[in-house]
């Protein structure tokens, strides 16, 4: 378990001021048995020794007020963000390849859920096939289509954020007042025809995954050909994500 540095702090600046306070109250006593018995006594050897405590515990309070005053000058760590229950398992089960994909597997789960009822909910369902089918086969995807991973997860979130925009679309239509209504039916349309051509294009790119996943498992090794189809996929694919990204700033525009 992780100690909070701003608590770890307070404590060490508690016990130095303890410290602080319990060595000068031993010196001050020290230093008056001193100056009380030796008009008494004299100088003896008994009391080099209190002379010698008394002088050594004020040296210690000394410090010990300048290691505190340091240290409270410093000032306090900036507290560190308390994560929710939720985000804690997500974190732990992120460190571990299974979790990590369990982890992508409820993602999509909730994004294909928000999209229920939707006009975009079959294509949905496509692409939440082809992005499980996809995840699969990234352990697998070496060599040159090692780069494939990546791009298929940025194409992945972009066409899912796509979804959501049309989805959201479509809701604002049934309250919108008339005059707005055939401009949002014209960007649901839009919407729709580009999350569709974008869900075959990675369905493409998966296929292409696959063949090329299951030569090599035949073969032992990869052509050229198998290699130039993967990356052909991934160029279409691309084009086509730079549509869907023209159209979205066109509408925010």
């Amino acid at each position: 378990m992780v100690k909070d540095p701003r608590s770890r702090y307070f404590r060490k600046l508690r016990r130095l001021r303890r410290s602080a306070r319990w060595w000068s109250v031993v010196g001050m006593a020290l230093t008056g048995a001193v100056a009380v018995l030796l008009p008494y006594h004299g100088i003896g050897m008994h009391d080099v020794f209190w002379a010698a405590g008394a002088t050594g515990s004020l040296a210690l309070a000394y410090w010990r007020w300048v290691d505190f005053r340091t240290l409270r000058a410093q000032g306090p760590p900036p507290a560190v963000e308390q994560l929710d229950p939720v985000s804690r398992v997500v974190g732990m089960l992120s460190r571990h390849p299974s979790g990590k994909v369990f982890i992508e597997q409820v993602r999509r789960q909730r994004s294909r859920a928000r999209l229920k009822g939707s006009i975009v909910e079959g294509p949905a369902g496509r692409l939440h096939r082809a992005s499980s089918t996809m995840m699969s086969l990234t352990a697998r995807l070496d060599g040159p289509a090692a780069s494939v991973v990546n791009e298929a997860a940025a194409i992945e979130t972009h066409l899912w954020d796509v979804a959501q925009r049309a989805s959201s679309a479509e809701q604002a239509r049934q309250f919108a007042p008339a005059e707005s209504c055939d401009l949002l039916d014209s960007a649901v349309d839009d919407l729709l025809a580009q999350f569709e051509e974008g869900v075959e294009g990675y369905e493409r790119l998966v296929v292409a995954s696959a063949a090329y996943v299951a030569e090599g498992a035949r073969v032992g090794s990869h052509s050229s050909m198998a290699v130039h189809r993967l990356n052909e996929a991934v160029e279409l694919l691309r084009a086509q994500t730079q549509g869907l990204a023209e159209v979205r700033d066109l509408g925010m525009a």
